[in-house]
């Protein structure tokens, strides 16, 4: 397959710029792999494609607050920092991107309040630098949450209002670390995941915090030279366990979100079976590809020639996302983060 087979166009009107007023209402295209059949629901009614036995994977990271505005010393010329992951928490030594990049070198110090401040210790790339922020901020993930902006994506062309700082996260949210959302759990509320857990299906969680990349454009027609950018992930030992009891018995696994999907497909044993697992993934999806531990998928509508919707033609096959997507347009569906949902089965 080829990067220009990945094309098709998405008008700027279909790009979703706010969340509906509930969540779990967006609208739901089912695909049936095996007739080909295309269903229109409402995301609530997923439940009904569940049963007792069944397991959902849900990806736990949560998005930081990951938009810094801060004012050079001496000369308080604006500068935006964008965190990106933490290096090192002894030494509070964070990767970030700083724009406007020309105004900012090695060591200069950035100033948020009158209590957090960086100082650029390294330059990494052409905008992103290696900085460590004071050690009176005390706990740097508090004082982003505190201080920092949602990063709404870059196709998203509005600033952050305050509503994003909860509709731009899952309700299942815990460990800091993402700086783009796990968009196809946006759609769950509590009420949702309690009536699926009553229908006794379980609910695990895993851990990728998905990073920059996410957005990076693929730059190569030969999909098999693309190099991912590295993520963080961890498989729990209970979620391991339970997704292996499901699979001996037969039973479905639901991931949500293609995020999810790849921290399960990085940790597949020998036998095929999922193991307790963390570290880091470079793990690239495209077709042709065979899915151990993802047997149904939910997810929302990518971008074109995005990574998300090849990994999405890998499951689903390429022809009947293409089909999908059209069918999508033309019904209206609402597109990327804030968008609508899809469920392959």
């Amino acid at each position: 397959m080829k990067l220009s087979d990945f094309k098709y166009n998405l008008p700027q009107k279909a790009i979703a710029k706010y969340p509906l007023e509930k969540r779990d209402e967006s609208k739901l295209m089912v695909l049936h792999r095996d007739t080909q059949e295309i269903e229109h629901k409402q995301f609530k009614d997923i439940v009904q494609y569940m049963s007792k036995g069944d397991v959902l994977v849900v990806n736990e990271s949560k998005v930081m607050q990951a938009r810094l505005i801060g004012s050079k010393e001496r000369t308080n010329a604006k500068i935006e920092v964008f965190v990106l992951r933490e290096l090192n928490k002894r030494d509070n030594i964070w990767d970030v991107i700083v724009d406007p990049a020309r105004k900012v070198r090695i060591g200069n110090r950035i100033y948020f309040s009158d209590k957090v401040w960086c100082e650029v210790i390294d330059n990494t790339t052409s905008r992103g630098r290696t900085v460590r922020f004071n050690t009176e901020a005390g706990d740097i993930f508090k004082a982003i949450e505190n201080i920092g902006q949602t990063p709404l994506p870059p196709y998203i062309k509005r600033e952050p209002v305050p509503e994003d700082k909860e509709r731009y996260q899952t309700v299942y949210a815990k460990k800091d670390g993402s700086v783009a959302a796990p968009t196809a759990g946006l759609h769950f509320t509590k009420e949702l995941l309690s009536k699926i857990k009553k229908k006794g299906i379980k609910v695990v969680p895993v851990i990728l915090h998905i990073g920059l990349g996410t957005f990076r454009p693929v730059e190569v027609e030969d999909l098999t030279k693309h190099r991912m950018d590295s993520e963080y992930f961890e498989v729990p030992e209970d979620t391991a366990r339970i997704v292996t009891e499901a699979l001996k018995k037969k039973k479905n696994v639901f991931v949500v979100g293609t995020s999810a999907t790849r921290a399960l497909e990085s940790s597949v044993t020998a036998e095929g079976y999922l193991k307790p697992n963390s570290g880091w993934t470079d793990k690239f999806i495209f077709p042709p590809y065979e899915f151990k531990i993802t047997k149904k998928l939910i997810t929302n509508f990518h971008q074109p020639e995005s990574t998300l919707l090849m990994l999405v033609a890998a499951f689903a096959g390429y022809d009947f996302t293409m089909k999908a997507y059209k069918t999508a347009l033309k019904n209206k569906y609402r597109f990327l983060s804030y968008g609508d949902a899809m469920l392959i089965l």
